[in-house]
């Protein structure tokens, strides 16, 4: 059974400037206003002058609360007490289970099976009742389905739906009110909601500012029908957020409308912007929030010397990931290394070693020995040395400084395979 909008609370609801004003009355002393903020060192890094509208900031870390509260504060009172259902893993789910609570409606949530813990403890904590279904989202949006039929739930899109694209596009009211003269808006798009709200609204105050969507090139559903060509989705992306396989077909007529053009950001470039926000700016990104510095990040040329908003969507991220992101990115720059090599198994080796990499200014992070490889003699003992240097060329002053020890080691973790 498919996964369906819930019908408009009023008939004829449409997504209008109108309809977006009338929902930032509804959030005001609700949802956060959150601040848009020059940010000098993202500017500094891309060339623009960049704005940031911090979507991270809202209590459940996501912009996902506009929607959700805009379409929950317009049910009628028999609609509340049928409660709502909605399916999602992740920003979604955690909107909608928030604001069902402070409105004393009951939430159902449909999350896939293999949803992380800390979502669905999260989800539940906020006083949803989260049903664990399917292994993929297609298969917990049919479970979804089925439950609302069965329970008479009103039905919460996640993106497909009017009056939640009319609160996404709050979003847009705000930054050209807090900077009324910004040239480009970049928006990441995983089903549409938020660009189309960001671009109606924008395009109502300021008809001449670009908007620019972003996806994940893993997931590029939009980017592919507005050439009008099949999407091949799939892969490993660290911006789930907005890894969403169709465009919504109340989104799609929109943004074929508005949006200029649609931005393919690889992963690589997405880790670089996560990694980006976090030590530039001190806030955090999730994969799909930071999309739209890694636009700005993959093609600097289209963006520089213009003034450039960036919707910060969500700051929802794996601490493992974020982690593991933070430390990719010092491996990109040079700095983490791993030097690798084979050594007579003799007393004092190592210590001649390790006393070269120190006197060269190196910092060890980890030694390993391994005696019983196959790939070297069995007299010998293969040494890798995972080092902190502080760039390339002190990574080169570290390995001359081993050579003059009268040893070896080669560069065998490192981007571009130097040295």
């Amino acid at each position: 059974m498919p996964l369906a909008a819930s019908p408009p609370a009023e008939a004829g609801e449409a997504v209008t400037p109108a309809a977006i004003r009338a929902a930032a009355a509804r959030l005001e002393g609700v949802v956060l206003r959150t601040p848009c903020l020059e940010a000098p060192r993202l500017s500094a890094l891309t060339g623009a002058t960049v704005y940031v509208k911090y979507e991270n900031m809202q209590p459940t870390g996501s912009f996902k609360e506009r929607g959700a509260y805009a379409t929950l504060s317009s049910l009628g009172a028999d609609e509340r007490a049928r409660g709502v259902i909605a399916m999602s893993a992740g920003n979604h789910a955690q909107a909608v289970a928030y604001h069902a609570g402070r409105l004393g409606i009951s939430s159902v949530i449909v999350m896939p099976e293999r949803t992380p813990f800390v979502k669905v403890s999260a989800t539940e904590g906020y006083g949803a009742r989260v049903v664990l279904a399917g292994e993929t989202v297609a298969e917990s949006a049919e479970a979804c389905a089925t439950i609302a039929e069965r329970e008479g739930r009103v039905l919460v899109h996640p993106y497909d739906d009017a009056r939640v694209v009319n609160g996404q596009g709050t979003v847009g009211l705000e930054m050209l009110a807090d900077v009324p003269d910004l040239d480009v808006l970049v928006v990441p798009i995983g089903g549409g909601g938020l660009v189309a709200g960001v671009a109606t609204a924008a395009k109502s105050v300021r008809p001449e500012v670009e908007v620019v969507g972003v996806e994940a090139a893993l997931f590029p559903s939009c980017h592919a029908a507005l050439a009008g060509t099949d999407a091949r989705c799939g892969g490993s992306t660290i911006a789930e957020g907005i890894a969403v396989k169709s465009v919504g077909s109340v989104t799609l007529p929109i943004i074929r409308r508005l949006v200029s053009r649609v931005v393919l950001v690889d992963e690589a470039t997405l880790e670089r912007a996560v990694n980006a926000f976090l030590t530039l700016t001190k806030t955090m990104a999730e994969g799909a929030g930071a999309a739209s510095l890694a636009a700005l990040l993959a093609e600097p040329e289209t963006f520089a010397g213009r003034r450039v908003g960036l919707v910060l969507c969500g700051g929802n991220i794996d601490p493992r990931l974020l982690a593991s992101i933070m430390v990719r990115e010092l491996a990109r720059a040079g700095r983490i290394v791993s030097l690798e090599a084979d050594y007579p198994d003799e007393p004092g080796l190592l210590a001649r070693l390790t006393a070269a990499v120190a006197g060269a200014g190196g910092n060890i992070l980890e030694v390993t020995h391994n005696r019983l490889a196959l790939t070297h003699l069995a007299r010998d003992t293969s040494i890798r040395l995972t080092l902190e240097t502080r760039d390339d060329a002190h990574t080169a002053r570290v390995v001359e400084a081993i050579r003059a020890a009268q040893l070896n080691a080669r560069v065998t973790d490192h981007v571009d395979g130097r040295f």
